[in-house]
């Protein structure tokens, strides 16, 4: 029982997320509810002011075409629209933490296909055990002059943080 509210809680924050933040966005741009709902259509997503209202305070639930119609209104990604408002208010929070999301998922397929290639090689070298020993030497110096060149580059963050307390 507690896991079915556990699932059934997280579904509502998330709901409440976008509620909370379709009102901040129109608030933001000095929209009424009115407004919202006539933008909604003009872009093809049948609102009335009613349902924008009833949304915003939680009295009525939004279905995904919903969803997608406001992040086009308000010219928002759909997962900054549904992150936690307090976030996703700072639109430059949300960039950065989608660009470490999208480095992870980057090295993770990069680590993926390193152990694949390795695979290969291996496979290949036990056929070829006579190159066994110069290959092994070469995959290891070439290793070796990547992090070196890695190793040589500034350290510090590789995202756009602005300028350091020194430059500024």
């Amino acid at each position: 029982m507690a896991d079915r509210e556990a699932r059934q809680g997280v579904l509502l924050s998330g709901e409440a997320n976008v509620a909370v933040r379709i009102k901040l966005e129109r608030e933001a741009r000095g929209w009424s509810t009115n407004a919202l709902s006539d933008r909604l259509n003009e872009a093809g997503f049948e609102m009335n002011p009613s349902g924008v209202w009833r949304i915003e305070n939680g009295k009525r639930r939004i279905n995904l075409d919903e969803a997608i119609g406001f992040a086009e209104v308000f010219g928002l990604d759909l997962r900054n629209l549904v992150g936690p408002p307090q976030l996703a208010a700072q639109a430059r929070a949300m960039e950065l933490i989608d660009a470490v999301v999208d480095a992870f998922r980057e090295t993770q397929r990069a680590n993926h296909a390193f152990a694949q290639a390795r695979d290969a090689l291996d496979t290949y070298l036990t056929e070829h055990p006579d190159i066994r020993t110069e290959a092994d030497v070469m995959v290891s110096n070439a290793i070796a002059e990547a992090s070196a060149g890695q190793r040589a580059r500034p350290a510090g963050p590789s995202l756009d943080a602005g300028p350091s307390a020194d430059e500024a």
